[in-house]
């Protein structure tokens, strides 16, 4: 079985991209993929979620949305403002295991960070992990965001898969470059990947081939962190 959970450190750092990228590269491998996506807050019914963007830059079309709020907060707190049931993470186990029987990867992208509350018994995406033995990719947004990120990881006995900078900026400074440095530092291993700012808005073959030079030969591309690095 094969399961990774995609979680940013925090919101806007380009976790659907980076998940509809690591889609990509295993549907390119000839691997059957599945993206669950437990809750999707923030967006209204007939707006397009981030399933729908995984589906329309990867091609992949075995996905699940499991709810979705229209109020942009938690998913616990937008089930309750709406009124309705928040999302089940013990059903949501139920389907990962299900859909990893006959798939070669499942895709679990999380929503807003790992430590983000789910329902009212504060269940979390890295409790979902944990049930299910998966590793973790973390999306980079701030270094302290990352730190924290890593440090819950850490304290939860989870795996991480790597980092991934899910929005890089066109124009590279050194103080990105040193953030790379930071990033590899904390993770004690070369970044996983590196994905251009507007990525999501590219079509499928750009994105595909963006994807491929963007991703780590773990994930399926040819990335090389060395040239992110500063100058020594």
């Amino acid at each position: 079985m094969s399961v990774l959970v995609v979680t940013g450190t925090e919101p806007g750092v380009g976790t659907t991209v980076v998940t509809a990228a690591v889609a990509v590269l295993a549907r390119e491998r000839g691997w059957p993929v599945a993206v669950v996506k437990p809750a999707q807050t923030g967006v209204c019914p007939g707006e397009e979620g981030d399933v729908d963007t995984v589906i329309r830059l990867s091609g992949v079309t075995t996905t699940f949305e499991l709810g979705r709020f229209p109020e942009p907060l938690s998913p616990a707190a937008a089930a309750k403002v709406s009124g309705v049931p928040p999302v089940s993470m013990a059903a949501a186990a139920r389907l990962v295991r299900e859909l990893a029987e006959s798939n070669r990867l499942v895709l679990v992208e999380g929503t807003g960070g790992l430590l983000v509350r789910y329902d009212e018994d504060g269940a979390t995406i890295a409790d979902l992990a944990r049930v299910l033995e998966a590793q973790v990719l973390v999306v980079a947004g701030t270094v302290n965001h990352t730190a924290l990120t890593l440090e819950a990881l850490a304290h939860r006995g989870l795996d991480l898969a790597g980092i991934v900078i899910g929005r890089w900026p066109g124009e590279r400074g050194i103080a990105q470059r040193c953030d790379v440095a930071d990033l590899e530092m904390l993770a004690a291993r070369p970044l996983a990947g590196v994905l251009p700012e507007g990525a999501g808005a590219l079509g499928p073959d750009e994105f595909a081939e963006v994807a491929r030079n963007g991703l780590a030969p773990v994930l399926g591309g040819v990335f090389d962190p060395a040239g992110f690095r500063p100058s020594s």
